[in-house]
């Protein structure tokens, strides 16, 4: 998605992406150091991190790419994980809270639409649906185990400590191999498949509710 095409044909829906997808990845952010900070480490609140003010999370190249591909992402928020008590189920809920919370908000957007009086609405039958996906497409992709994604952590918190300081080794390198699976699309079975694995668990949900 050109978002910057998108500004010069619609400046409207422009707006309401632009919007959307940043604060779906702000959220994401804050998950992570609120969770933290449940689990003992403040280093996220110390920094400031724990807030909505976009300038605190904007990173440069991360926006940049947004506007120019329609995928980007924030500044990390900083996570001291040798503060983290309960070592394993402190990484595995700090790692799985920016997923979970994208993944919370598409349930809620979703559960909105069950309303008439809302799908009455003609604004919020257009902004929703953009929510869902936005946020679907973010929470699964993250899911994917592959450095720095959180996904890669929630493994880490299962495997011995040899095999995740093995794994930690190729975050430095994990930008280069994800745009690398992108670009090539060999990644695009494994987006698919999380993407409809979260839908899938997001329909029995909701079919355990009716």
């Amino acid at each position: 998605m050109d978002l910057l095409s998108l500004l010069k044909t619609n400046p409207l829906l422009f707006v309401i992406l632009a919007f959307v997808l940043l604060y779906s990845v702000i959220f994401h952010e804050i998950a992570h150091g609120w969770v933290a900070r449940l689990f003992g480490d403040d280093t996220a609140w110390r920094h400031g991190r724990l807030t909505l003010n976009p300038i605190s999370h904007l990173d440069p190249i991360g926006t940049l790419m947004l506007f120019i591909v329609g995928f980007g992402w924030a500044k990390p928020v900083p996570v001291d994980y040798y503060a983290i008590k309960n070592k394993r189920f402190g990484l595995f809920s700090v790692a799985l809270a920016g997923c979970f919370t994208n993944i919370l908000i598409a349930i809620i957007a979703i559960f909105l639409l069950q309303f008439e009086s809302v799908r009455m609405n003609s604004k919020l039958t257009f902004l929703l649906p953009i929510v869902i996906k936005i946020n679907i497409v973010l929470g699964s992709f993250n899911l994917i185990p592959i450095p720095p994604l959180d996904g890669s952590k929630i493994l880490m918190s299962f495997l011995p400590e040899e095999a995740q300081n093995s794994l930690a080794k190729l975050e430095p390198y994990g930008f280069f191999i994800l745009s690398f699976l992108l670009f090539t699309g060999m990644l695009n079975p494994v987006i698919a498949f999380m993407q409809n694995l979260v839908y899938g668990l997001i329909i029995m949900l909701f079919s355990f509710m009716r």
